[in-house]
């Protein structure tokens, strides 16, 4: 069988193509991803004022999936659309559109012959929840098959937290081991007879995007020249306009008290990674209530526990800074700076290749570097957890495959032995019942025939 999944990000819309054995839908490690499909444009969001731009924008990928599914098996092809903090954003600031966004996708979606199940805004919880699932899932934390050929639960693992960060959203999950204090950031699961109490919370607005944007403004307003920007986390050489329409288009950016008509300014990177880290800290909140721990903004959060999975934007940055490989917080932090040094043309010569978003790897390198060790409180000890990966095996991370088997209901809230079968003493009584009724059966015939 087959299953489809749209993840309409706040950046860009991604479909995943999953199939997994028809006779083992309650099973696990069978879900594999066989395609994944990058709509070409922005996010779903993006289309607020030509919502049916939205829906025309799915169609090429859902043209590759009906190329890949069998004809016969695409009527029965459950298919979702789930939205993150991009859309949370636009029902923020106009519920209205935010639904005719999805009407359009919606419309689209219904032109295929598959099992359209419907368009969600997921929350930040689910979002977070639904990543961990995903990671557990791949890594056979949860469940696995065993040498005795049966699904059996771990023994002696240990599950994986779960870092993702997106363009409007961050969110952190794992399982704590102590009383989580606050029940908002608590979640229950029953997956496959054992119980899992996680802590998980989204933080909205600190995506990268967002959190980038809130810091141009920030800039802006403290800049003695309200048509120039000096930026720090940009590179020395480096400079681009942008419009105020563009700066404070976005609930999460404050408009000025005084706010000016649209107009071009001039941003200039001066490249001075002290001042760019001083610009990101003014961002958070760190200060915690009295008599409890927390993340930033006043958020409770228990300390960081075990082993962590850090995917999506966390990982497409230290890929192409190299820091993927376990290195130690000091060489993560080393790195950066050493990035953030280098001018504009030095950059522009050493990577011709990734003009388009070269400017920013310095400035998102030391906002994950804050975000992990300030915010989510990561020391030199901890951060060695952390391991910054795209994929498991051929799948890849984020919250999707975990969407996907929780509403497909391929996550059983029992034990698999029960759903899977009975013991083989009764298998064995039950085939002998069959063929001593059987034969008493066939007895039967012959003396009927013998007796007419």
């Amino acid at each position: 069988q087959y299953g489809l999944v749209f993840d309409a990000g706040s950046t860009h819309t991604a479909l995943y193509v999953y199939r997994w054995p028809a006779d083992k839908e309650n099973g696990t490690g069978i879900v594999s991803q066989v395609e994944s499909c990058t709509v070409n444009g922005s996010g779903i969001s993006s289309y607020a004022d030509d919502p049916a731009g939205a829906g025309a924008s799915l169609k090429p990928c859902l043209d590759k999936a009906m190329t890949i599914i069998p004809v016969e098996q695409q009527r029965e092809t459950p298919t979702y659309l789930g939205a993150t903090a991009g859309m949370r954003l636009l029902r923020e600031q106009n519920s209205t559109k935010a639904e005719q966004v999805f009407a359009e996708a919606t419309k689209v979606i219904h032109e295929y012959p598959v099992d359209f199940r419907g368009a969600q805004i997921l929350t930040g919880n689910e979002e977070g929840a639904f990543g961990w699932i995903t990671v557990n899932y791949l890594l056979e934390t949860l469940i696995k098959f065993s040498f005795a050929e049966k699904w059996e639960h771990p023994q002696n693992t240990e599950v994986l937290g779960a870092l993702d960060l997106g363009g409007a959203s961050t969110q952190i999950t794992f399982q704590p081991g102590v009383t989580i204090e606050d029940k908002n950031t608590s979640v229950l699961f029953r997956l496959y007879g054992t119980n899992y109490s996680l802590y998980t919370h989204s933080y909205l607005c600190y995506g990268q995007t967002q959190a980038l944007k809130r810091l141009m403004a920030a800039l802006h307003q403290d800049s003695p020249d309200p048509q120039q920007i000096s930026h720090p986390c940009y590179p020395r050489g480096y400079q681009e306009n942008i419009t105020t329409a563009e700066l404070y288009n976005s609930p999460c950016v404050p408009t000025p008290s005084t706010p000016s008509p649209a107009q071009v300014l001039m941003i200039n990177g001066t490249g001075n990674p002290a001042a760019c880290h001083t610009a990101i800290l003014k961002l958070f909140n760190f200060t915690c209530g009295a008599n409890r721990t927390c993340g930033f903004d006043g958020v409770y959060q228990p300390p960081v526990r075990g082993q962590f999975f850090a995917f999506a934007g966390f990982y497409y940055t230290f890929s192409f800074l190299n820091l993927t490989s376990q290195q130690s917080l000091s060489h993560a932090n080393a790195t950066v700076w050493d990035f953030c040094n280098k001018s504009w043309a030095e950059l522009a010569e050493t990577f011709p290749q990734n003009k388009e978003h070269l400017h920013t790897y310095c400035l998102v390198g030391l906002y994950i570097l804050t975000l992990l060790v300030d915010g989510y409180k990561f020391d030199e000890h901890t951060w060695s957890s952390i391991h910054f990966r795209q994929k498991a095996g051929n799948t890849d991370i984020g919250w999707t495959l975990g969407f996907m088997l929780n509403l497909t209901n391929m996550i059983p809230t029992e034990p698999l032995e029960l759903v899977k079968g009975q013991q083989p003493s009764l298998w064995a009584g039950a085939i002998s019942f069959i063929v001593l009724a059987t034969a008493a059966g066939l007895v039967a015939i012959l003396l009927q025939c013998f007796w007419k």
